[in-house]
């Protein structure tokens, strides 16, 4: 690859693409929103919020000092991160917060890139983060998934038309928002049931002495926040 490109490919990721019609952000809402909805969908759709999740708790993990060990993701869309450094403080209350809001935080970074006509900067940077991600994953089917997301990442951003990588841009960062609010709404039904007392809101608990049942309202305030503010953005509203 010359000069020439690299400057193509440069001006195609820092480049603005022209808005989509409002039809087809209402369109891409509609099928995040049956991805994420039903549960025949949402038992496959729901790996993707669990990258997310694991992601953000290893993000903040590095970002903190911690010393990531690595990620698992499960066949069941369940996940596991595994890191080291002081058991308390600060780093460590932030690494178990990262995971129940980074879905959501993520999409309304999204809405903000796709408001601003960035979207193949959004497909680009997606892609890194998920290779940045595929060092830190430690079993096949974690690999597989991270692979597979980051190929189809990749082969719509290199190969598609303009339309078709905007309507796919959406549906992710759609899927992001609303997907972000419905697994706080099952860890608060779990808990309710007496199952799931090691849950990122008990950890925090035990860090913090701030009851788990706050937690769980903080995880709700960002994710119903974030689908509002990333939403209006999206619609443009």
């Amino acid at each position: 690859m010359d000069t020439a490109d690299i400057t193509e490919v440069w001006d195609r990721v820092t480049g603005t693409q022209p808005a989509p019609d409002t039809w087809l952000i209402l369109v891409t809402a509609a099928v995040a929103f049956v991805a994420v909805a039903p549960y025949g969908t949402w038992r496959w759709t729901r790996n993707t919020i669990t990258i997310a999740h694991e992601g953000g708790h290893g993000l903040v993990a590095l970002l903190t000092g911690r010393k990531l060990d690595g990620i698992r993701l499960h066949s069941d869309t369940s996940g596991l991160t595994v890191s080291r450094g002081r058991p308390t403080g600060l780093g460590m209350i932030l690494t178990a917060a990262a995971g129940y809001t980074a879905p959501s935080l993520l999409g309304l970074a999204g809405a903000a890139l796709l408001s601003a006509g960035r979207t193949t900067a959004l497909l680009w940077g997606a892609t890194a983060l998920l290779l940045a991600l595929l060092v830190m994953v430690r079993n096949a089917y974690g690999a597989l998934t991270v692979v597979l997301t980051g190929a189809v990442f990749l082969l719509v951003s290199w190969l598609t038309e303009p339309d078709v990588q905007a309507a796919f841009a959406y549906v992710v960062v759609w899927l992001l928002l609303m997907g972000g609010v419905r697994p706080v709404f099952e860890l608060q039904a779990k808990r309710r049931r007496g199952a799931a007392r090691d849950s990122d809101a008990d950890q925090l608990a035990r860090l913090t002495r701030v009851p788990a049942f706050a937690w769980l309202l903080f995880f709700h305030a960002v994710a119903l926040a974030s689908l509002f503010g990333g939403g209006s953005r999206l619609l443009m509203l």
